[in-house]
């Protein structure tokens, strides 16, 4: 059974990859980033996000052309680990295109999230 759930945690954001359970979601945010279409630039680096994330209240905040990040935060209820999951996209006409998802889970942006 520990190896089953080892590999179905390699394909879920949101199962933790220490003990393989089901986290659980702690918060949701939206930034917009300074890249406009036609621009984007995949960051892997959680220093890029934490210095030009921009908090909004609503995607109607976000002009047009303008990439947006959707934060996702997780926290497994059995060990306590966190992990934070980035989803990059574009608002186009009441969608979202996504554009790249990044999920940083060795603390990396406990700082600027908490």
């Amino acid at each position: 059974m520990g190896i089953l759930k080892k590999m179905r945690a390699a394909f879920h954001d949101d199962w933790c990859r220490e003990c393989q359970n089901v986290m659980e979601e702690t918060g949701r945010k939206l930034y917009m980033l300074p890249m406009t279409v036609g621009h984007y630039q995949s960051h892997r680096e959680a220093d890029y996000y934490k210095k030009n994330l921009r908090p909004v209240s609503k995607k109607a905040e976000i002009p047009a052309g303008v990439y947006a990040c959707g934060i996702l935060c997780y926290r497994c209820p059995e060990c306590g680990h966190r992990m934070t999951k980035l989803s990059i996209f574009l608002p186009v006409r009441e969608q979202e295109k996504t554009e790249d998802t990044i999920c940083f889970d060795q603390g990396e942006m406990d700082n600027f999230i908490w």
